[in-house]
């Protein structure tokens, strides 16, 4: 989702010209070796990666050679490109034309024809992302209502141009089924109703949850969607026909982390094109060729190869590129399981900015959707990876049940464990948290409890634990390590669910389209619980669908089911009751 607008200078002309991934230099401004481009963090979560791969690749009786690394160094830094003229490339690139008249070059451009402009046009256009992570972005807009007017902009002008509806006034005659998050913003689904209906003009309008549309367009009736995106990551546990609230997971990581690693990855080892950068829009789309083409999970496609690539730059030559990879292809993605890997700064700058929470309105507490499992993403987070957010402050409330009394000084948060969780299996079912009454014609007080958050079934609701803190907090968490927190909260202590949901677990997005991704999956996942080998299996989407398509499959049939009757909002309905029909018209709890 991308606009391009009129602007002083482009993205790749902002901050003096630099370079994403960032480098590091010397104190005189030259650039410094490879190894050191990235800080030593990088460099030691390339060699810890690199080592554990060799030796995985050892105990599978796989070849591996001491000097293949630098083989690939030394051809990399003494192969020069070679130069093909533009009538001689078949394959030339298409640009998107501007006038001459710079006064006369339209005012925006969106999707691919966006990508597509020149970087130093006249007029200068700047890309702009109204999504960012799988929320709205605040970082890059000085206004809500700018931010807003790109987002239904995007939309609008994808409905005129895939859809070939270019008169508005006919959009009268149409139903719309919004997709959205499993955990969504209450603000912001009621600004797309609103939109929807009254600047849209649509007949009516319901909404579905991406995970459970994605088991209409697949056809399951219980499963646990694994959505991996370009920028997000979302884990839930699906069961006939309803999300199972405790179940939702939202990662902030995905395939645009893997195209940004993989690029670091090739400039640690001396890739030819040193002077790539993701802010130049050619470097971009070629850097996601890169990836499609060379990225895998399988240990056997792990050797030193020769590979070429065409630069294509508006304006110049076209330069073809010979390099040689060993392991990069395969370290890159592995930062879904590592995901200190991927560079995470910035990812909550402007969080809540121009955007704040939704509040309930008679006592004022947030209660925008949240889940046991993204609370336990969220301590994990805090706990293990400092950098992925600011730090928690400790808790003043206990640990432990509800039922002990709220303790005077900061208790210290236990480390979150998968494997605590997986020992919750048991017959007897858990505590209740109010605590027991007291003996009738006690004058003795009892003492304050802590707060603790009302769950059921259907999610948590009511005072959440330390909002600001989870704003603060970015949620990382190991991708399998997250499926096994998803799957345990969805089956709540019953080993037939658990069965299920492991047996069922569905891999859909384009950032899982890379070779060996579902076959790796499934062995660190059996791995991890070698008690359930036989049940845990990963599928792809039935009927050979596209995994980038399922969810939009879904969303088409779930518009078409008698059953969906209910949850349409008509015009007339808006204009009485407001946003306040959600509560009435969505199928799980608003």
């Amino acid at each position: 989702m991308v606009i391009a607008r009129k602007w002083q200078e482009s993205e790749s002309e902002e901050d003096g010209s630099e370079p994403r991934p960032k480098r590091l230099k010397l104190d005189d401004g030259t650039p410094v070796e490879p190894e050191k481009l990235f800080g030593e963090e990088f460099a030691s979560h390339y060699f810890a990666l690199s080592s554990e791969l060799k030796v995985h690749m050892r105990n599978n009786k796989r070849r591996v050679l001491p000097n293949q690394r630098e083989l690939c160094v030394n051809y990399n830094k003494r192969t020069p490109p070679d130069t093909i003229s533009e009538h001689n490339d078949p394959l030339r690139i298409d640009w998107t034309e501007l006038p001459p008249n710079p006064k006369d070059a339209p005012a925006f451009f969106t999707g691919q024809a966006a990508l597509r402009i020149p970087e130093k046009s006249r007029p200068r256009y700047k890309l702009f992302w109204p999504l960012r992570y799988g929320w709205l972005n605040e970082r890059d807009y000085a206004s809500r209502n700018l931010l807003y007017q790109d987002y239904f902009l995007i939309i609008e002008e994808a409905i005129k141009n895939q859809l070939g509806l270019t008169r508005k006034k006919d959009w009268g005659q149409y139903d719309c089924v919004f997709v959205i998050p499993d955990l969504y913003e209450r603000t912001v689904v009621a600004t797309i109703l609103h939109t929807m209906l009254r600047d849209f003009g649509f007949n009516r309008v319901c909404f579905i949850q991406e995970s459970l549309a994605a088991t209409f367009g697949a056809g399951y009736s219980i499963s646990c969607i694994v959505d991996v995106g370009a920028q997000k990551t979302s884990i839930c546990c699906v069961e006939e026909g309803m999300c199972v609230e405790n179940s939702r997971v939202n990662l902030k990581y995905g395939g645009a982390d893997v195209t940004e690693t993989f690029v670091k990855t090739l400039l640690f080892d001396s890739f030819p094109y040193a002077d790539i950068s993701l802010k130049r829009r050619h470097d971009l789309l070629l850097a996601e060729e890169l990836k499609s083409k060379f990225c895998t999970l399988n240990e056997a496609d792990v050797s030193v190869q020769l590979f070429d690539f065409h630069l294509r730059a508006f304006g110049q030559d076209t330069r073809k590129y010979t390099f040689k990879t060993y392991d990069e292809g395969m370290l890159a993605p592995m930062g879904y399981f590592r995901p200190m890997f991927f560079d995470h700064s910035g990812k909550l700058e402007g969080r809540r900015r121009l955007i704040d929470r939704s509040t309930d309105l008679y006592d004022g507490s947030p209660n925008d959707p949240m889940s046991i499992a993204q609370l336990a993403v969220l301590q994990y987070a805090g706990q293990s990876m400092p950098t992925g957010g600011a730090p928690v402050a400790p808790s003043t409330e206990p640990s432990g049940s509800g039922n002990a009394p709220a303790a005077s000084t900061p208790s210290r948060l236990q480390p979150y464990s998968i494997a605590n969780r997986f020992n919750d299996f048991e017959g007897t079912p858990r505590s209740s948290v109010a605590g027991s009454p007291g003996p009738d014609g006690s004058g003795t007080p009892q003492p304050p409890r802590a707060s603790t958050p009302a769950m059921n079934f259907n999610g948590v609701y009511g005072p959440q634990p330390d909002t600001g803190a989870q704003d603060r907090t970015l949620p990382i968490m190991p991708l399998d390590t997250a499926i096994l927190t998803s799957i345990t909260e969805g089956a709540r202590g019953d080993e037939r669910k658990m069965r299920d949901f492991l047996g069922g677990i569905m891999v859909i997005g384009g950032g899982a389209k890379i070779p060996g991704f579902n076959a790796l999956l499934e062995e660190r996942l059996r791995a991890m619980q070698p008690g359930f080998l036989k049940e845990i299996l990963i599928g792809p989407p039935p009927r050979e669908l596209d995994p980038q398509v399922v969810v939009w499959k879904g969303g088409s049939v779930f518009g078409k089911l008698r059953a969906t009757n209910d949850s349409w909002i008509g015009g007339m309905e808006y204009d009485r009751l407001g946003a306040r029909l959600l509560n009435y018209k969505c199928m799980w709890v608003w």
